[in-house]
């Protein structure tokens, strides 16, 4: 079974939960997939390896992992394959794959030119 782990940067600010919890569910709504879940890099409990344990735990063997990041900084580089790898030690039977951040994504202008004229 497929899982998917949508991976945030993280913040101290609470209200962050509820912004990538509503985000998550528009992922599950618009693909259809069950087993997706979110996580942080940094700054919660609720972080990298606690998602892949959780997709794991609900019976996912290959997780796809999203990082919600928009440039490929030493965060998606280094710090998060260097954790997916120790994650993967631990776990042999799993697969895992970490997809590319957002990046220059024409739909990303999209939202920036929405929110432009939603300025005036």
């Amino acid at each position: 079974m497929d899982g998917v782990l949508i991976l945030a940067h993280g913040s101290r600010r609470h209200e962050t939960d509820r912004i990538l919890r509503s985000l998550t569910q528009k992922v599950k709504d618009k693909t259809g997939e069950e087993l997706i879940y979110s996580a942080y890099l940094q700054f919660s409990q609720q972080n990298l390896e606690v998602g892949v344990e959780y997709l794991i735990e609900k019976g996912a063997s290959k997780i796809k992992v999203i990082p919600m990041f928009l440039f490929d900084g030493i965060h998606v580089t280094q710090d998060i394959p260097q954790e997916l790898n120790m994650i993967m030690t631990k776990h042999p039977g799993i697969e895992i794959k970490m997809g590319k951040p957002l990046g220059d994504d024409d739909r990303i202008a999209d939202i920036i030119k929405d929110r432009i004229h939603s300025l005036d």
